[in-house]
């Protein structure tokens, strides 16, 4: 297939397999100016699915580069309160947020944290409840990716800036199934492989997950209501989506303050535009107490220190180290892909779609059930092939669920 081609099939699967476009809906594309070509073919193709509006908001990295270096400090205590009530607005009336990531993972290297750090605590509190609609699945949401010039070199250091741009494209085009003859009956195969075991662990109701691998010994109770999921999510409409593409993941939320142990990154993590790698998180009563970076030590700080939400997991995930994107032995500098090559955790917000009954749940019944709450929610990569997990039954028997980085069932 022709680049232009892979392309056009890349933005049908946005459309009809991401969002699901529905007739008379409104979507909302955020992408960067960078990624124009893709960008046209998705509204385009949402078009002819019958989509009412579709918006585009454009980003630009010199512009967001030239803000953090060139605006006042208090610039960065503030957040467009118009453009969060228009978000609001349109999720209120079922439209749709297409997110397209084809950022620098080093954009803001150099940049005073305290700018970063107060731009999104000013960004998650005028969003909470905007973010609410996305964490409940009350909306379709999608992420996905494009290749563009500073991330492509990251991921590709030795070689020129056009032929890594291209080798990332064709990267993305792999992990996404765009390079089969046919992605949308790939993905649903894919999105039904997943619910068998999303199946499976809902049928088994484990009590508690045991991790061990090497730096990490980690204990994590779930609710007696829990629910895993993956793969395809549906919407207060009844419609189905995919939260993102690529995923090789199935998650759940677990109790906020029953987390146990260490765990240590095996994966470098980009942050707010800055690298965090080889760090290590230690648990007490579900909060991280204790915590080091290799490097990126600021950059964490700031990360865990945004709220007391932040101190908490909100969710983990499995993810078989023998995966396409595992295998593909690529490190991609953004967790889109990074956290679908690995087992993975995240502190903050959890979901309340993860335990029975939690979208219709008060904040307080919501924090009564333990689900965890916070501006944030950062997924970080702690498998190996090295990881054992275990799951233990409410009658404290424990079953094998991975063995050396894969499913064991």
């Amino acid at each position: 297939m022709s680049f232009q081609k892979k392309l056009e099939k890349y933005a049908e699967l946005a459309v009809k397999v991401g969002i699901n476009v529905q007739p008379g809906q409104t979507l909302v594309v955020n992408a960067s100016i960078q990624v124009a070509d893709l960008v046209r073919k998705i509204v385009k193709k949402a078009y002819e699915a019958g989509a009412k509006h579709v918006y585009v908001e454009w980003q630009d990295e010199i512009c967001t580069r030239l803000k953090y270096d060139g605006a006042p400090d208090e610039a960065f205590e503030e957040f467009p309160m118009w453009k969060a009530a228009g978000m609001e607005q349109i999720a209120e009336q079922g439209g749709a947020y297409l997110y397209i990531e084809s950022s620098d993972p080093e954009l803001l290297k150099g940049v005073n944290p305290e700018r970063i750090s107060a731009a999104a605590k000013a960004a998650g509190s005028a969003l909470k409840k905007f973010r609410e609609y996305t964490l409940s699945d009350q909306i379709s949401w999608c992420i996905l990716a494009a290749s563009a010039p500073a991330w492509a070199k990251k991921v590709f250091p030795n070689k020129g800036e056009e032929e890594a741009v291209e080798d990332l494209w064709d990267a993305i085009f792999q992990a996404t199934r765009v390079d089969q003859e046919d992605p949308v009956a790939t993905w649903n195969e894919h999105n039904a492989n997943l619910h068998e075991k999303v199946a499976y662990l809902n049928e088994k109701r484990y009590k508690k997950l045991h991790y061990s691998a090497p730096g990490t010994e980690l204990t994590v109770e779930l609710s007696d209501t829990h629910i895993w999921t993956g793969g395809t999510a549906v919407n207060n409409q009844g419609n189905c989506f995919n939260p993102n593409l690529p995923t090789e993941e199935v998650f759940t939320t677990p109790l906020r303050n029953r987390t146990q142990g260490f765990v240590r990154s095996t994966m470098p993590l980009s942050y707010k535009g800055n690298l965090i790698e080889n760090f290590v998180l230690e648990f007490e009563n579900g909060r991280v107490v204790n915590y080091h970076a290799e490097t990126g030590q600021e950059t964490l700080d700031q990360m865990i220190g945004l709220d007391e939400g932040a101190h908490y997991l909100g969710e983990i995930a499995l993810v078989p180290h023998d995966s396409p994107i595992s295998n593909s032995n690529l490190i991609f500098f953004h967790t889109l892909f990074d956290e679908n090559a690995s087992n993975h955790l995240a502190i903050g917000a959890g979901f309340p779609s993860c335990i029975e009954g939690g979208t219709e749940m008060s904040k307080e019944e919501l924090r009564e059930a333990e689900v965890n709450d916070s501006m944030t929610h950062v997924d970080f990569m702690i498998g190996s092939a090295s990881m054992d997990i275990d799951g233990e039954t409410a009658s404290g028997e424990r079953e094998p669920i991975f063995r050396k980085g894969n499913w064991a069932f």
